[in-house]
């Protein structure tokens, strides 16, 4: 199939006919690749997601202030770009954040919600994020949560920016799907979660709770926030004090420990199990 000229295609979205793709020093890509330095997304409150996946889960959240897409991702996926501004492969690298971009780059807005308001929603699962530094790992637990049915993610304390690109690439979309809140205080989080009725654990190796025991004994089947700290320093004292439980996952092999994202994701999906039991969670 023979392919549409870029003035062709630019005719069917928001340039005029015959103007040429907007290149990377256009004033507006300009703009949009500002928000790569976390100020500026704190400022404006918008963010940049890239790629189809994140692309879908914006427009379906309706979180999308602008899409720029090369003439090739127009032909592509022409279900996601019908709104989109033409641009280059050189403006698409400039806002891209990977090696190999998809040719579509969204300009969202930051969908966070304040702590008070996710937990006026009575989540019965949630995920804090203490002091987590590392965007991968980040994004990577986001991910999991919002698989394991947590309608709250808490990225709390000196914790990276959930908009990080790095973060919401490693989020594949979930960043549009649960509550996300940034707290700056972590033990007024934590309080905060006590007061509305969640049981809060928190992760640790060096934990007096074994996880499989908790789950024996009916302890995951109640509304729970669990803490989870940064993979070089764990949870601080204060919050591994203010917990109901400090909770580590058995090893029944010789490994040493597990990486932070997997303790999360068998510590998530344990609760996930337990509250779809029947009649779980409730008094």
């Amino acid at each position: 199939m023979r392919r549409r000229p870029p003035e062709r295609l630019a005719q069917q979205h928001h340039q005029r006919p015959g103007v040429a793709p907007f290149t990377e020093r256009t004033p507006r890509v300009i703009a949009a690749r500002r928000l790569q330095r976390r100020r500026e997304r704190d400022e404006s409150r918008l963010f940049l997601a890239e790629g189809p996946q994140a692309v879908r889960e914006a427009i379906a959240a309706d979180a999308v202030k602008e899409l720029f897409a090369t003439a090739e991702a127009v032909e592509r996926h022409p279900d996601l770009t019908k709104d989109a501004t033409l641009v280059t492969d050189g403006a698409i690298a400039a806002l891209a954040e990977t090696v190999a971009p998809q040719g579509l780059v969204a300009v969202c807005h930051q969908p966070g919600v304040r702590l008070q308001d996710a937990l006026a929603k009575a989540p019965r699962l949630v995920a804090v994020l203490a002091e987590i530094r590392d965007p991968g790992n980040a994004g990577t637990i986001l991910r999991t949560a919002d698989a394991a049915g947590a309608k709250a993610v808490v990225f709390a304390g000196d914790a990276v920016d959930p908009y990080n690109g790095k973060c919401v690439r490693a989020s594949a979309g979930s960043v549009f799907h649960t509550d996300l809140v940034r707290d700056a205080d972590p033990a007024a989080t934590v309080e905060s979660l006590k007061a509305s009725g969640l049981t809060v654990l928190a992760a640790t190796g060096y934990g007096d709770t074994d996880l499989d025991d908790l789950a024996d004994t009916g302890g995951l089947a109640r509304p729970t926030a669990w803490l989870f700290g940064s993979e070089a320093h764990g949870l601080p004292d204060d919050l591994l004090a203010a917990a109901d439980h400090r909770v580590r996952v058995p090893l029944h092999g010789r490994a040493e420990s597990l990486n932070l994202a997997a303790a999360a994701a068998v510590c998530l999906y344990a609760s996930a199990r337990a509250l779809r039991r029947p009649a779980a969670g409730r008094p």
